[in-house]
């Protein structure tokens, strides 16, 4: 009887995180955030929402291994890292875009130029934001050699794509 009861427990326990976990899945068909004119590009960005809801969609993927999308973000540079040298080259950074939240930028300096990023200033990324356990990393930071999407770096009044 015990052994029975226990066994209820686990499936019922399982059956409701699988709920939670579907229910906070976002659909597989929702549409990446279009692009905002930049002051690099001459227009303005339209408010610091666009940044907060970028803020709240990576804070709600934080348990999602899955997360993968294309988003703008602005942080300040908190540690610049050692270059990635295996495979194509990445510059690598850590921006914080909230108190709490932390990324890796992984920008391919094969594809574009490097940027000279020091720590403690700000930064603005477009690019695809990809879930890890220690916060995330954005990267496609570079324009696409093959012409689709790409993102981009904007850091002290230049754009690097």
């Amino acid at each position: 009887m015990q052994k029975k009861l226990s066994q209820t427990i686990v499936v019922l326990v399982g059956a409701g995180l699988l709920a939670l976990y579907q229910h906070f899945q976002q659909p597989a068909n929702q549409q990446a955030p279009a692009k905002t004119p930049t002051a690099a590009t001459g227009g303005t960005l339209q408010g610091s929402g666009n940044f907060q809801q970028a803020v709240a969609r990576i804070r709600s993927s934080t348990n999602n291994p899955d997360a993968k999308f294309w988003t703008t973000i602005k942080g300040n540079i908190v540690k610049t890292l050692k270059d990635d040298r295996e495979g194509d080259q990445h510059q690598r950074f850590l921006v914080e875009i909230s108190s709490d939240i932390t990324l890796l930028v992984a920008h391919n300096i094969d594809l574009a130029p490097r940027v000279p990023v020091r720590e403690g200033e700000m930064v603005t990324i477009s690019g695809e934001y990809v879930w890890n356990n220690r916060g995330g990393v954005m990267h496609w930071t570079h324009h696409d050699p093959k012409g689709r999407r790409g993102g981009w770096i904007e850091y002290a009044g230049k754009r690097y794509e």
